[in-house]
């Protein structure tokens, strides 16, 4: 049956069907079908699926960052970033990856993201002599960033599936997060060192972003420590980083504009019925695997075949990056965390540990061809063909890969954090 439904999606998938109907379809057949299950469980356990609590974090934290969008911090994040590290060897660059850093911890968009930022940066990087396909890809690469560092879809994507709390899973991401931002700069300027510099900033003109970024800076403190301190949850913290935002763009900022908002708003549904419409009709595979118990199988035969935790995670990374260049990373959670899950337990993995795993390898599919939706968002900032970019894209692909592996005998990044905030 498992065979049956992995068949029939691939073939919806190559006949370019969205990704809520190739789980749908594929799945409610086999269901149906192959199992006689009624359709009247299918609906139950979709609808039990997109009414969990904690997934009414997602619409908030998408909604408190395309605010934040509108209400200029993002310019005032790079304007920060930029008196800050503008003078480096591949200053802009290096500026254009923090500053995502620092989107990622207060928007919950991927794509919100390399567009807010990306609008910035990349024409300044252009007319100082960067590379076009470099840069596309560099913004592309930068994404990756908003997977790992919290709040992130992911993250709750992840906690939703596995029963892992938010909390920890949002800790899990921190210096994996950073780690790669690190890793992005250095990259940057070693492959820049030769672009012409910018003159460094003053102190007082330091000083003077920093205050005007303050209130952006802001907001991951409201967000962590809410959660953190125990006084909200994850999706009450989500409620209040929106209030925050709207507050900071009509107030502070008086940046944001009614037509601003509603276009948040519209953009929020948006993302959150593309999201729910993959979770809902993912559930119908979970069903599939429950009444099969191919979870349980495959258990078996990895403990009966002696895999090793370290094998077993490379195995999973591979599955992740196969399938990461098909498809997006929330319905990879979908297809693999449900069946991998079991196994981590039965083999001791902290589920911490495979999260960063997971994120790292399938996060790189917003970077391979076909589907690559951080680099086609990234071209379409500049009318950029996508394809120009294909050859600058495998360098980070490339550093992606490496930086996953690293995570793979590194757990420690994953797992010290989240057991030190308990």
């Amino acid at each position: 049956m498992v065979f049956v439904v992995i068949s029939l999606s691939l073939v919806l998938l190559f006949l370019s069907l969205p990704i809520f109907l190739v789980f749908g379809i594929g799945s409610s057949v086999v269901a149906t079908q192959g199992l006689d299950l009624p359709w009247s469980t299918l609906i139950q356990i979709a609808f039990g699926a997109v009414t969990k609590q904690v997934l009414l974090a997602i619409p908030l934290f998408v909604f408190a960052g395309l605010v934040m969008l509108r209400s200029g911090v993002a310019r005032r994040l790079v304007d920060f970033a930029m008196a800050l590290v503008g003078h480096w060897p591949g200053g802009l660059g290096v500026a254009m990856v923090i500053t995502m850093g620092f989107f990622a911890a207060f928007c919950g968009s991927i794509l919100a993201a390399i567009t807010a930022v990306g609008a910035i940066m990349m024409p300044q990087m252009l007319r100082k002599g960067y590379s076009a396909p470099f840069t596309v890809a560099l913004a592309a690469a930068a994404g990756l960033l908003e997977a790992l560092i919290p709040p992130s879809n992911a993250a709750i994507i992840y906690s939703a599936l596995t029963g892992v709390p938010v909390s920890d899973t949002f800790a899990a991401g921190v210096f994996p997060g950073l780690t790669l931002l690190v890793i992005l700069i250095l990259v940057v300027i070693v492959r820049c060192r030769h672009m012409e510099r910018e003159t460094r900033a003053s102190l007082s003109h330091r000083i003077s972003t920093f205050r005007e970024a303050l209130p952006g800076l802001l907001t991951p403190v409201i967000i962590l420590g809410g959660i953190y301190s125990g006084l909200l949850t994850p999706s009450e913290t989500a409620a209040v980083a929106s209030v925050w935002a709207i507050f900071l763009g009509f107030t502070i900022h008086r940046e944001l504009t009614f037509g601003g908002l509603w276009q948040s708003l519209q953009g929020t549904a948006v993302t959150t019925a593309v999201i729910f419409s993959i979770i809902a009709m993912a559930t119908f595979l979970s069903v599939v695997l429950t009444y099969t118990q191919a979870p349980q199988k495959l258990t078996t035969f990895f403990i009966e075949y002696g895999v090793t935790p370290i094998m077993f995670l490379f195995m999973v990374g591979a599955i992740c990056l196969i399938l990461g260049t098909f498809v997006e990373i929330v319905p990879v959670f979908y297809l693999t965390v449900p069946v991998f899950m079991a196994i981590a337990m039965s083999l001791e993995v902290p589920l911490t540990h495979l999260y960063i795993v997971f994120t790292a390898f399938a996060g790189l599919g917003l970077l391979t061809p076909p589907v690559c939706v951080g680099l086609y968002t990234a071209s379409s900032v500049i009318n950029l063909s996508a394809d120009r970019a294909f050859g600058s894209a495998m360098l980070f692909v490339g550093v992606g890969i490496v930086y996953a592996v690293m995570m793979i005998f590194l757990p420690g990044l994953a797992t010290w954090l989240p057991a030190a905030l308990r």
